[in-house]
């Protein structure tokens, strides 16, 4: 699964990366630990143009009755999207890209002992998270927008770490996969594979991770005395 990340570039450097116009009302501010249930940046495409929006970590479908699900929700397996009812319909046209300069994932050293590991770009640049949102309206008629991390089998460098990864997309194939036009499921399907292991580099970092509270730069920081992991 993929349950922390984070996002440390300005929303200046969002907008530029991503080659967006200036937008008026900036709410991101760089995140150390994102955890499920925070919102953050995420980008769409409304038909015209990407635009960057705030979304909620974990997906709570239109036809919801309530928002409890959001909690199960947070990651999306890719081989089952369109089995499950909560991700069919976004998986057809509401997808998005959930920008991230890295994610957390756990390495099992024993039976008691786990080290976080922060997983980053090799080249220094963002990865784009594949996701899907979509828009639910509560009683009063205000509206929540919520997002889900889309997950697929691990390449050779994640597999020693966990099972599950998210997926990382290519670039060049962003504009596609937010394509609201596209919907041909098997080109979207053979977009959510692992990515390459020349991708990823990464490091332990510390056990700070593990409380959602800690959100400074502590939390990247490399570890001079990490257990042994291999």
């Amino acid at each position: 699964m993929c349950g922390r990340y984070t996002l440390t570039v300005t929303w200046e450097e969002l907008l530029i990366y991503y080659s967006l116009e200036e937008s008026p009302l900036p709410f991101h501010q760089p995140r150390y630990n994102v955890a499920p249930g925070q919102i953050m940046p995420a980008l769409i495409h409304d038909g015209q143009k990407r635009r960057m929006g705030p979304l909620r970590w974990g997906l709570v479908p239109s036809w919801a009755k309530d928002e409890k699900m959001a909690y199960r929700t947070i990651n999306a397996r890719a081989e089952t999207l369109t089995d499950k009812p909560a991700f069919r319909e976004p998986f057809q046209r509401k997808r998005c890209i959930v920008p991230a300069d890295s994610f957390y994932e756990w390495k099992k050293i024993d039976k008691n002992i786990k080290q976080p590991m922060r997983i980053v770009p090799r080249q220094n640049k963002l990865f784009h998270m594949a996701g899907l949102y979509d828009t639910w309206t509560r009683t009063d008629g205000t509206r929540l927008s919520t997002f889900t991390i889309i997950t697929t089998t691990p390449n050779r460098k994640m597999e020693a770490i966990h099972d599950r990864m998210p997926v990382l997309l290519q670039e060049e194939h962003i504009d596609e996969w937010l394509n609201r036009d596209q919907k041909d499921i098997l080109q979207l399907q053979a977009l959510l594979k692992p990515a390459p292991d020349t991708w990823l580099d990464m490091y332990p970092v510390s056990t700070e991770v593990g409380r959602v509270q800690n959100d400074s730069p502590r939390c990247i920081e490399a570890i001079d005395d990490p257990p042994v992991l291999f």
